[in-house]
């Protein structure tokens, strides 16, 4: 099949050998005119044609025709202009002979992926505006490129830039990029549009702040071009800028971005402060929630090693007590928080007039140097996953480094029997008790608040767990365990008592002693004076409760004790033995020793002289 297309009045295609491509033929008039260009825009082609007879053609131009490939051009090796814009190519190909190229237009096509660009080292402008392009790939050797136009393609990010040294302006408007990285790394880069982006905080192109040449650059339609302090904060962090949405940047300007911009940053790492230590928090609390699920068996001990990892993923979270902790976080605060250590076993934290402790590891900020004002503010005081037992070695310290907290709260902390309240007795005035259901099964025990209210009575309590107590609860309180503290009392006996007791409540039961026998009225008014000096009624007193590790230190010490009478009264027998077989032996050499006594005591003095001569000499050497 011939083809043949008719190009202007001079030039024209037609069949050639090889029927799959058209071949180029000018007149002798148009190589004389136009001896070094060559232009067939807008004439429908599909293909490259070949072109024989113009190997030192500089230009060459297709626009706007219906090319898919690049080919048939390999020959025209003196070509500096090679312009292919609105075709339908979707491989960059068949360029490595052109060394000479300085411009390639491909704008408006189908490109999918920069290539094949190896042997184009001269290039000076490359457009590669309007395709499909999702990547920057494959230019780092351009280093003589000035310009880059990148416009209306899918790219998401900008790096992969470096060694485009000569590069002095880059087209990426109109893209889908969230994050622009290596652009400080281009040490002629004058112009940057980056206008109709997905770019939302300044910390994603903050690589900007360390160009020294950049002079203009757009960011009009992104998101960051809508908050009150993009224009202060990029004026501020770029100073060198001369143009800003192509706009000139005036001094006044310049001077209230400065302004402007400390009072904005200011606030915004203060802002991104609160919210990485909320999020330390929450970690922090994952962490302790999930070493206690363990002690208590509720996970499987295989996660032990994954536990260091907790913060990995705030998803794998095994506690969902605290919602209100939750919540999504910003790509600042989440690099931020990769820092965070989050093998913390323990928080410490005072909000307000609460001061709350998760882990048992926090029982020991209790030995800090509070501050006065910190100590006497604090009023409500929260345990969370940490053992009673733990928690009773330390109310002591409670009620001294706190004196005014009035209002305790146990959540995860395993209160399983009524005896456990006990405890509480020690300290100086409770008001109100807080006993979460979680983690304390003892709530489930009908009568616990009652049993509460009659052990604590002298505190005269206000509230449990939100609810007001009323007198009726005192009365019904009183009539449901006011014998069992009678009979507590009247069946231990006295040495028992007293070391209960200990030394504050010996005063009131000398009362109870000497009352014995007295008149029943008699007896009731000076309890109840005793009552006022010591606090806590006596009865009441011998209700209370030995934490298990208390309770097994003085089994050790018990059996230590035992262990060293053991010991010592072995090694009495012993000795005794020892001194009777001695004895025995000495009773059988006795009268051969006296024998022998006698004989060597009359061989020295047989000769009178030489025995005191003997004698005066052992004086002699004596002294």
């Amino acid at each position: 099949m011939c083809i043949s297309f008719l190009i202007g009045d001079h030039i024209h295609l037609a069949s050639s050998s090889m029927p799959s491509f058209p071949v180029l033929q000018r007149s002798s008039e148009e190589k004389i005119l136009y001896s070094d260009r060559l232009t067939l825009e807008r004439q429908k082609l599909t293909m490259c044609p070949i072109i024989d007879g113009e190997e030192h053609l500089r230009l060459l131009n297709f626009q706007h025709n219906f090319i898919t490939r690049i080919q048939n051009i390999s020959n025209l090796q003196r070509l500096i202009f090679l312009d292919l814009y609105d075709n339908q190519i979707e491989e960059i190909s068949g360029l490595s002979t052109l060394r000479s190229l300085r411009v390639l237009l491909l704008g408006k096509n189908r490109i999918k992926k920069i290539s094949n660009l190896e042997n184009l080292k001269s290039l000076d402008v490359l457009d590669l505006h309007g395709n499909q392009i999702t990547r920057i790939e494959n230019v780092s050797h351009l280093c003589d490129l000035r310009v880059l136009n990148l416009a209306r393609n899918l790219l998401s990010h900008v790096d992969n830039l470096n060694g485009l040294d000569s590069l002095t302006e880059l087209n990426l408007r109109h893209n889908q990029i969230t994050f622009v990285r290596d652009v400080d790394n281009l040490p002629c880069l004058q112009r940057l549009f980056l206008s109709f982006n997905n770019i939302s905080t300044f910390e994603s192109v903050c690589c900007l702040a360390d160009s020294s040449s950049l002079s203009d650059i757009t960011f009009d339609g992104n998101p960051i071009a809508q908050e009150s302090w993009y224009k202060h904060t990029i004026l501020q962090n770029m100073t060198q800028l001369r143009q800003l949405d192509m706009k000139r940047v005036t001094e006044e300007e310049r001077r209230m971005a400065s302004v402007v911009a400390k009072k904005e940053e200011e606030k915004r790492r203060e802002s991104h402060k609160q919210s990485l230590l909320k999020e330390k928090k929450r970690l922090t609390i994952n962490n302790v929630a999930r070493k206690w699920d363990l002690q208590q068996h509720r996970i499987p001990s295989i996660a032990t090693n994954q536990d260091r990892n907790v913060s990995d993923s705030p998803s794998q979270d095994p506690v969902s007590a605290f919602p209100e902790e939750t919540g999504s976080l910003d790509s600042g605060l989440t690099n931020a928080l990769q820092g965070l250590s989050v093998l913390d076993t323990h928080l410490v934290e005072v909000d307000g007039d609460t001061l709350s402790l998760y882990g048992s590891g926090a029982l020991e900020s209790l030995d800090r140097n509070w501050s006065v004002q910190t100590a006497g503010m604090v009023t409500t005081v929260s345990f969370t996953f940490i053992e009673f037992d733990e928690i009773v070695q330390v109310l002591p310290k409670l009620k001294i480094k706190f004196p005014n907290s009035l209002h305790l709260k146990f959540k995860e902390t395993n209160l399983v029997m009524l005896q456990q309240f006990n405890a509480l007795a020690q300290l100086r005035r409770v008001d109100q008790l807080t006993i979460d259901p979680q983690g304390n099964p003892v709530v489930n025990f009908t009568l616990w608040k009652y049993y509460v209210l009659f052990r604590l009575s002298h505190f005269s309590m206000q509230k449990i767990n939100g609810t007001e107590v009323t007198q009726n609860d005192m009365i019904m309180a009183e009539r449901l365990f006011g014998i069992l503290a009678h009979v507590a009392s009247s069946e231990l006996p006295q040495y028992r008592l007293i070391s209960i007791l200990g030394d504050a409540r010996k005063k009131q039961f000398r009362y109870l002693l000497e009352t014995k026998g007295k008149k029943p009225g008699l007896v009731s008014e000076e309890n109840n004076d005793s009552k006022k000096l010591a606090g806590e009624n006596t009865n009441r007193a011998t209700l209370n409760y030995t934490t298990r590790d208390f309770y097994n230190e003085r089994l050790e010490e018990i059996k230590e004790k035992k262990k060293f009478c053991k010991m010592y009264m072995e090694d009495l027998v012993k000795e005794a033995t020892e001194i009777n077989m001695k004895n025995e032996a000495l009773q059988k050499l006795w009268p051969q020793m006296f024998i022998e006594l006698v004989r060597d005591a009359v061989i020295e003095i047989r000769n009178k002289n030489s025995y005191m001569k003997l004698c005066l000499q052992q004086i002699t050497d004596q002294k």
